[in-house]
């Protein structure tokens, strides 16, 4: 408990922080950043544009005050409940599941490292003997702030290009992040690879064979600026041949079968021995979208076919699955828990037409009805918050009808009837009385319920009813592969990634169950 109280402070007031000195600081920046892309979530300011956002602050201050509170608490000199401790170390003999917690905790703290493991923009620049944090910052860095000139200049900074030209002049250095790509709106030029050449034939690294594909000189390799590309079959030219000049315009066409030319045209300006002579890299292997792994690159699980790299996409998507089951939990559980204690502490004609409403709600067909609501939102209202919105409209209703009954054995027995006899109020003996008392219930659910969040969202993105398109979703990606079977990357990390989350939970899910179960003698033991 300490630790999560400390944590939750910490977060809180490093996001209080970062909004009053304008910083943005890992996963402490999310509050701040939904408040102003949501509606309703901000105040309005001048000329439509997002004005004070409350939601923000609201998130920070409630974080704090929670978090203090726990501190307080776990220093009040109370003792540790018996039960609770001889159900935790119930957990921890599982091992399975106390492992698998520990790798849920880890990937919790990577995925909330966000830019900082995750981004195209640098964690710091040192220009000019000067340092500059632009990953940590709002707003956007410019080129011009980095010495760039031309058409360009008032665009956002390019770091990784800027990485490389600082390191070639020697006028500053760039840290960028472990992997230095956005998971969504930043498309990677067609991904290169080395070609050998062995007794005039060329070898892709490594390969045994000769290799066969698209091959490419390059104006610029890092940019994608291609200078000739070149059909290769068994290690020689065969096939069509094109060529650019420096400024993208298509100058050059010719033929080439078993390594011998056939013909060529040349349209440019100047001569066309000149254009073929200019110094442009080496030959290399030309992967367009989706380009398979390429460690030796940087591109360690390749790009999917809108050309984003896979391993941030699927960081992101872990960000997302965070971000919604933090959400989601709490909604359902308070919705839930509110409205079953209501019904089975009540009963009566509460309890018959709260039970009509769940029912007429369990028989409407779920994916049908996400759909229709789906698509009449609004483009630019449709993200997380609209989805999750939905989700919870459906989601709460299996945990009042544990709460319900629960509530129901209960509520006859001696410590409430005692409860009422000193004089406690309803809500206390709801929520201090009866809830204590279903709190293995509660924990119990937790990972299932996450795990079901989970599902869903993959499935509705994967039908393409989900989020938009600039969340880096799972579903999505398993989209792409099933659609690029020649690219079986892109359905084998998605699915391993998918899989292996879901079996942590369950398993993490089933340990929880053992150990909250009161019988001493069960399967694991």
């Amino acid at each position: 408990m300490r630790a999560i109280a400390i944590f939750l402070t910490a977060l809180g007031a490093l996001a209080a922080t970062g909004e009053i000195r304008g910083l943005a600081f890992p996963t402490a920046r999310w509050f701040f950043d939904a408040s102003r892309e949501v509606p309703g979530l901000h105040f309005t300011g001048a000329g439509g544009d997002p004005g004070w956002p409350w939601f923000g602050w609201c998130c920070a201050a409630l974080m704090m005050v929670a978090g203090m509170a726990m501190l307080v608490r776990s220093w009040g000199g109370r003792h540790h409940n018996p039960v609770t401790e001889a159900r935790w170390r119930r957990f921890r003999a599982i091992k399975r599941g106390h492992v698998s917690l520990v790798i849920l905790l880890l990937m919790g703290g990577i995925a909330a490292l966000d830019q900082v493991v995750v981004g195209k923009r640098a964690l710091a620049v040192n220009y000019q003997g000067k340092w500059v944090f632009p990953a940590f910052l709002p707003t956007e860095v410019k080129n011009s702030d980095f010495g760039g000139t031309g058409d360009d200049a008032g665009a956002e900074a390019d770091c990784r290009a800027l990485k490389r030209r600082l390191e070639k002049s020697g006028e500053g250095r760039v840290i960028l992040p472990l992997v230095p790509y956005d998971p969504t709106g930043d498309t990677l030029p067609p991904r290169s690879s080395s070609l050998v050449q062995r007794e005039g034939l060329y070898y892709e690294a490594g390969a045994i064979h000769p290799y066969s594909g698209m091959v490419a000189r390059f104006h610029d390799e890092p940019n994608g600026t291609i200078h000739l590309r070149h059909a290769m079959r068994n290690g020689v030219f065969s096939g069509a041949v094109d060529g650019w000049d420096a400024a993208g315009e298509r100058v050059y066409r010719a033929t080439y079968q078993y390594g011998a030319l056939l013909e060529d045209h040349y349209s440019g300006s100047g001569e066309k021995a000149d254009f073929l002579a200019l110094p442009t890299g080496a030959l290399r292997v030309l992967r367009y979208h989706p380009a398979p792994p390429m460690p030796g690159e940087g591109c360690l699980l390749g790009t999917t076919s809108q050309g984003y790299d896979v391993l941030a996409y699927l960081y992101g998507g872990l960000q997302v699955n965070f971000k919604a089951a933090l959400i989601y939990l709490p909604a359902i559980y308070l919705i839930g828990i509110s409205i079953g204690l209501l019904m089975g502490y009540f009963g009566g004609w509460f309890d018959l037409v709260v039970q009509r409403v769940i029912e007429v709600f369990s028989n409407m067909p779920f994916l049908f009805i996400v759909i229709i609501l789906s698509s009449m939102v609004p483009e630019r209202f449709k993200g997380l918050p609209v989805i999750l919105t939905i989700l919870v409209g459906f989601g709460w209703m299996g945990m009042t009808f544990l709460m319900r009954t629960a509530a129901y054995r209960d509520r006859e027995r001696d410590y409430i009837a005692a409860a009422r006899v000193i004089g406690a109020g309803t809500p206390r003996i709801l929520f201090f009385h009866l809830l204590p008392n279903t709190v293995a219930i509660l924990v119990t659910l937790v990972p299932f319920t996450i795990s079901g969040l989970i599902f869903s969202l993959t499935s509705l993105d994967y039908l393409g009813f989900g989020l938009p398109v600039r969340y880096a979703t799972w579903g999505r990606l398993l989209q792409d592969g099933i659609a690029n079977l020649s690219a079986p990357w892109l359905v084998t990390a998605t699915f391993v990634m998918l899989v292996g989350t879901l079996v942590l939970i369950t398993f993490v899910g089933e340990a929880v169950r053992e150990a909250f179960d009161p019988k001493k003698f069960t399967y694991y033991r």
